[in-house]
């Protein structure tokens, strides 16, 4: 029996979730929501549900909360149909890196062993509710041990059989400092030309070597990161998975490793070393990625500065590092 009282809200967004539900998936109310979900994990998973506890909206895309006899599970169903392969590519890849030991959250497979499924006009996938807390970056243990994950999954993802399936800019288009030079080259007027300077001199004395791509998580911060004490219990939401370097993402993810879903703020370069240290445990980075380091988080810093109002302070951050570049520890 489904409960009548089903709590639904935006994950980010500001607009009336109820009326989100309707006009974004057709559902008339969250009960009706919750009985799909509910006869969908019946035919298709062979689940019963016991109850609904709540529904998130992100965009065209939701996450149901679900109380089963095996324990909590997570439901996610996107209605934007140029991304359905994409979600099923993204859930094989999450099950072959969980195949590996990686602490990701992996697909439950359906019925006919697929692990994620066309349901009517969506695409649905169903995973156990891993146990733990978002990422605190006020815990040095917590932050190393992001950063050793992550160069544990960089390690595996550049041997991923099916890197080629996902978007793959050309080697060119990717390197660092034609990306960073093309960057400069745009309109930030938010971004003061002592700062801009500062970064064009940092990739001006890079060096030129081509840094090899592979595959990277896409978005690696404290949103997407869960811990349980001092251990990382899942590193979540690999549907921005994409060719990058490596070290591209280590310096975005250091940047960016305290933002959740609202009131994003940066993280102190002590932060960011923690990070880097722990990352370099697993994966030290070679003597060009290393020379590019302060670039890249100078680069990924400057390019979040908002236009206008900036209450939680990514332009002052920014502004410290060109003052006090944080070298590497």
């Amino acid at each position: 029996m489904v409960d009548v009282h089903v709590p639904v809200e935006m994950l980010w967004e500001t607009c009336d979730p109820r009326a989100a539900l309707t006009e974004r998936f057709g559902f008339a109310d969250a009960v009706a929501a919750a009985r799909w979900v509910t006869a969908t994990l019946g035919e298709r998973w062979g689940l019963r549900v016991a109850s609904v506890e709540r529904v998130v909206i992100s965009d065209v895309n939701a996450i149901a909360w679900v109380a089963t006899p095996t324990g909590p599970m997570l439901v996610k169903w996107s209605a934007a149909p140029e991304r359905f392969a994409r979600l099923a590519e993204v859930a094989r890849l999450t099950r072959w890196l969980d195949d590996r030991g990686l602490p990701v959250s992996a697909p439950v497979p359906s019925l006919g062993g697929d692990p994620q499924v066309r349901v009517d006009a969506v695409s649905m996938g169903v995973q156990h509710v891993v146990p733990g807390e978002l990422l605190d970056v006020d815990r040095p243990d917590q932050v190393r041990a992001a950063g050793a994950v992550l160069a544990r999954l960089h390690h595996a993802l550049a041997t991923y059989p099916g890197a080629d399936r996902f978007d793959s800019p050309g080697p060119d288009a990717v390197q660092p400092a034609a990306r960073v030079a093309a960057w400069l080259d745009g309109t930030h007027p938010e971004v003061l030309p002592a700062a801009r300077e500062a970064l064009r001199a940092l990739a001006a004395g890079a060096p030129i070597d081509v840094l090899p791509a592979q595959l990277v998580h896409g978005d690696v911060r404290a949103a997407n990161i869960l811990c349980d004490g001092p251990t990382v219990s899942a590193v979540l939401d690999l549907e921005e998975t994409r060719v990058d370097h490596a070290v591209v993402e280590l310096a975005r993810s250091a940047v960016l490793l305290g933002t959740r879903f609202r009131d994003w703020g940066p993280v102190s370069a002590d932060v960011r070393a923690t990070f880097l240290s722990g990352y370099e445990s697993v994966r030290p980075l070679t003597r060009v990625e290393s020379a590019w380091w302060e670039a890249l988080v100078l680069w990924q810093a400057l390019a979040v500065v908002p236009a206008g109002d900036d209450p939680t302070g990514w332009g002052a951050s920014a502004w410290s590092q060109v003052a006090a570049p944080s070298h590497r520890r």
